[in-house]
């Protein structure tokens, strides 16, 4: 039986997907894991290097999709096809150092129903962004944890693993990394044990960053996040 299935949503990931998959393969070596790719098309060819590896890798799955795009519909995508009792996903730019995913593990196996990478928690960190990205991720999540709970301190951490029960109460919501706060939310408040481990986030290895960049980048996504927070508030 697969133990962990670890999603990896892909767009324009070539030069850093087939090292992110065997540093995550050897991390979780003490687990049965497949590994679910869910490229939206790159351009860059990232899903025909994962089409390569799977040739001669039975852990390596690739879902080619080239009718749909986004964030969270692959990562739904992935989840759906996932045989693992346990479901992780992350970004794949390699700013989430996979060497993290046996702590998720771990807190999983102490008993918690979802794991979260936190760069908020003491021991955790964020290296990785300009300093107008963090304190917008900063701003973002100080809201988020005082209108909605304060048990967490990354609500738009991204980098994730859950029992698969889990995700057949909660089906995830959004189109970007709103989605996080939402599924977050929503795992407290039904009950779920969610439970923080600390990580350091990176700068991303090689290509071009997803994340917004300037003031009107940070407007035209943070928005859908601050409607997210008040629309859970409210209890919309």
């Amino acid at each position: 039986m697969t133990d962990i299935s670890l999603i990896l949503p892909t767009y324009n990931e070539r030069e850093n997907i087939v090292s992110l998959i065997r540093r995550a393969l050897t991390a979780l070596s003490d687990y049965q894991v497949e590994v679910i790719v869910v490229d939206d098309d790159s351009p860059d060819g990232t899903w025909q290097e994962v089409a390569r590896l799977a040739e001669h890798d039975a852990r390596v799955r690739l879902i080619h999709r080239t009718q749909e795009r986004g964030l969270t519909t692959a990562i739904a995508t992935g989840i759906a096809q996932a045989r693992g009792k346990w479901v992780a996903w992350m970004d794949c730019d390699l700013s989430m150092p996979p060497e993290y995913l046996p702590r998720l593990a771990q807190a999983l196996r102490s008993g918690a129903d979802m794991a979260v990478g936190s760069r908020y928690l003491p021991g955790g960190g964020d290296v990785g962004h300009s300093r107008m990205a963090l304190a917008f991720s900063r701003v973002i999540n100080w809201g988020a944890a005082w209108l909605l709970d304060r048990r967490l301190t990354d609500y738009t951490s991204g980098f994730i693993m859950a029992r698969r029960e889990v995700f057949a109460r909660i089906p995830l919501r959004g189109d970007y990394g709103e989605y996080c706060i939402d599924l977050l939310y929503r795992a407290l408040r039904m009950g779920f044990r969610v439970v923080e481990v600390p990580y350091v986030c990176t700068p991303r290895q090689a290509g071009e960053s997803k994340t917004a960049t300037s003031l009107w980048g940070f407007f035209r996504r943070g928005w859908k996040y601050v409607v997210t927070v008040l629309r859970l508030r409210l209890g919309l």
